[in-house]
């Protein structure tokens, strides 16, 4: 009977490490460097569909500046508490001009048009017209679906971090970089 009770309290004992362990390792990658996050919506077809599940970088943010083209993960700035993603058109300090199913991008007074064939299809170019003067930390973002989509100014403390890889479905596993332009 003794042996009984020493062998189940090393298992116990066993099993109670090994959860400790993974929890040690498991919870500061979870909430310091990678999470997942579920794609609800339409708003960035054709790239990104209902329930495709996404891992996002939480890491690259604390080194390096927000690149333009970048899809992110951000806490939207009317409610903190609903997460949205889309992709960072202008950068701090710009002023990006929505017209003519074009997007222009000004900065030190010049201007260049916002070059996105390499991941929209020109049924995807429907805007209203509009004009974001943007502040220092703050960002212009859009999805890409521009038919049904939130667009604006997303503040630098509210970007979560940037699409990293696209997990589900299997067919559709791809490492997300942002378009050269």
């Amino acid at each position: 009977m003794e042996n009984e009770k020493n062998a189940l309290l090393i298992f116990v004992w066993e099993v109670l490490k090994i959860v400790v362990l993974a929890l040690l390792i498991v919870i500061p990658i979870r909430y310091f460097l990678f999470q997942p996050f579920i794609v609800q919506g339409a708003s960035m077809e054709p790239n990104f569909h209902n329930n495709d599940y996404l891992i996002v970088d939480e890491l690259s943010f604390r080194f390096r500046d927000v690149e333009r083209g970048e899809v992110v993960v951000f806490k939207a700035p009317n409610n903190p508490s609903q997460k949205y993603i889309k992709r960072i058109i202008g950068l701090p300090n710009e002023i990006v001009e929505i017209k003519n199913n074009e997007i222009t991008i000004f900065k030190y007074n010049r201007s260049s048009v916002l070059d996105e064939s390499d991941y929209l299809t020109k049924n995807s170019l429907i805007l209203n017209s509009t004009k974001f003067t943007l502040k220092e930390n703050e960002y212009f973002a859009i999805g890409d679906n521009r038919k049904a989509t939130w667009k604006g100014r997303v503040p630098k403390e509210n970007i979560i971090g940037r699409v990293f890889v696209r997990a589900l479905p299997i067919n559709a596993f791809i490492k997300i970089e942002a378009p050269a332009y």
